[in-house]
């Protein structure tokens, strides 16, 4: 199957959010790391995420995140933002809210709160917000992290869901890992786009017939995860695309020694010189000083192609 056929497809970057003095998300700051995203090949930006701590802001810092974006220059078809939240009604409002502003494809976590829920539950969730937006222009990429949702995504789920609503579910990003999982969606439902949330996962998905990926990492080596995108296709004996995947399995290497999203800060803070990408919002922590001082000094080498 060719990812021509997948909605979405490509690298969609996993977008931190910089924050601001007061730890709102500085706007401008957004936009600018969005314009370096794609001018490093990125597809599209998956904003709002669990990389861009999307669960530690409300509602209304998150719809202005997603018009700054928009009002930034950053085309909505480009854009690719979180709605998923624990109340499926605020998962309403969000979603109204995408699409208002010319964003026709959202990726949903499942209402995560309540633990143990049945397939039953989670479908009639995701059923009350297709119905109660009603909108035919609506897309939705699933979100399976049941390390950190605690609420998997069942293959018996998506196909519910797709016979339900055939031209809305039309993808879902695994972040789990388990590569067996995204191989098996990717043969069970053709024409599904299967995303990768783990970067060295890529080329190996592609190559079954995934869609490409929504990763962290790709906040660092969206030129590498681009590369390997359009080349995938190309012998495993060709030079620039062993390369590439090396570089993507290092820097997965380098962000993942330390805690992900304050290692990724970090590395923002040093490649722009502006210390304030380092804040995260609470609960999640910057650096200890020791960390970040290794982390920079790995980072460094890895930059030499150490």
């Amino acid at each position: 199957m060719s990812t021509s056929s997948l909605h979405p497809h490509g690298v969609f970057s996993a977008a931190l959010t910089p924050l601001d003095a007061e730890l709102a998300p500085d706007h401008a700051r957004f936009v600018a790391h969005c314009r370096y995203l794609l001018d490093e090949g990125c597809d599209g930006i998956a904003l709002l995420g669990t990389t861009g701590e999307a669960n530690s802001f409300s509602i209304a810092e998150r719809t202005a995140l997603l018009e700054a974006a928009i009002a930034g220059g950053i085309r909505p078809n480009q854009l690719l933002p979180g709605t998923g939240v624990a109340a499926f009604t605020d998962t309403v409002v969000l979603t109204r809210h995408a699409l208002s502003v010319g964003v026709d494809t959202v990726v949903m976590l499942p209402p995560f709160y309540y633990k143990n829920v049945s397939d039953d539950g989670v479908y009639a969730a995701y059923s009350e917000i297709v119905q109660r937006i009603g909108d035919a222009r609506l897309k939705i990429v699933l979100y399976h992290y049941p390390q950190m949702s605690a609420q998997p995504i069942s293959h018996a789920l998506i196909e519910r869901l797709r016979k339900a609503y055939p031209a809305t579910f039309t993808g879902i990003k695994d972040s789990s890992g388990d590569f067996a999982n995204m191989t098996a969606m990717v043969e069970r439902f053709p024409g599904f786009s299967v995303l990768g949330g783990a970067d060295p996962l890529m080329l190996p998905l592609l190559r079954k017939g995934g869609g490409g990926c929504i990763t962290a990492t790709s906040n660092i080596v969206a030129r590498s995860l681009a590369y390997v995108f359009k080349h995938f296709g190309d012998s495993d004996d060709d030079p620039a695309l062993k390369a590439a995947q090396v570089r993507i399995v290092k820097a997965r290497e380098l962000v993942s020694r330390f805690p992900q999203m304050a290692s990724l800060k970090a590395l923002a803070a040093d490649r722009t010189g502006h210390a304030g990408w380092k804040r995260l919002r609470p609960p999640l922590e910057s650096l200890p000083a020791e960390q970040e001082k290794e982390l920079l000094a790995n980072a460094a080498a890895f930059a030499a192609g150490g």
